[in-house]
């Protein structure tokens, strides 16, 4: 993520609505082209907020991007002049790049709130360097165990660490309950 410019006053945050699956392309596309277009003073930052999400398929461990907001790109640009109006410029550019449905708000598009963008950034921020589960668990569910010294017997899960990614499963062990600590993905739900 480039780390933002410093933006005039003026500058605004608008949410543009793209095609599915498109959104990188967009954010790509505008980051590339905004310099040879001369349109570094109208358009800073292109925000694509993301999260890494794990799942186990057939054993096996994988991680892949999640979008936050699918179908979504905010942009940070000057859209207005002080007249009100919209800058031809910046906004046919925007509109025209492939991908780009339009702005979120149609011709007259709204600017998002401060803390709109705040908040978003805040989401980003919780997001960065965790691993979110695919599957959501909960207290008191049982759970067939995958991995590890425990696998293929079932549990319940007695406390669960988000920001560890653990989950504290008591497994009968020989009549007795033991707790085991393991990671989200080394368990699944038991669908028996």
């Amino acid at each position: 993520m480039s780390a933002p410019t410093t933006a005039p006053a003026d500058s605004q945050w608008f949410a543009l609505h793209t095609l599915s699956g498109q959104e990188n392309k967009v954010k790509n596309y505008i980051e590339r082209f905004k310099k040879a277009e001369e349109l570094e003073d109208s358009i800073f930052e292109v925000l694509l907020p993301t999260e890494v999400v794990s799942e186990v398929k057939g054993g096996k461990k994988s991680t892949k991007v999640r979008k936050l907001y699918p179908g979504y790109v905010f942009i940070q640009m000057r859209l207005y002049g002080e007249d009100g109006k919209v800058i031809n410029k910046p906004w046919y550019f925007v509109k025209e790049v492939a991908g780009v449905i339009g702005f979120v708000g149609g011709d007259h598009p709204a600017a998002l709130r401060q803390s709109e963008i705040d908040e978003i950034r805040a989401r980003i921020e919780a997001a960065n360097g965790k691993e979110v589960p695919k599957v959501q668990y909960s207290v008191g569910e049982e759970v067939k165990i995958t991995d590890g010294a425990f696998a293929n017997l079932t549990g319940r899960i007695d406390e669960i660490d988000p920001d560890r990614g653990k989950l504290k499963i008591s497994v009968s062990i020989f009549g007795r309950f033991t707790p085991v600590e393991l990671e989200y993905w080394q368990v699944q739900r038991n669908t028996e």
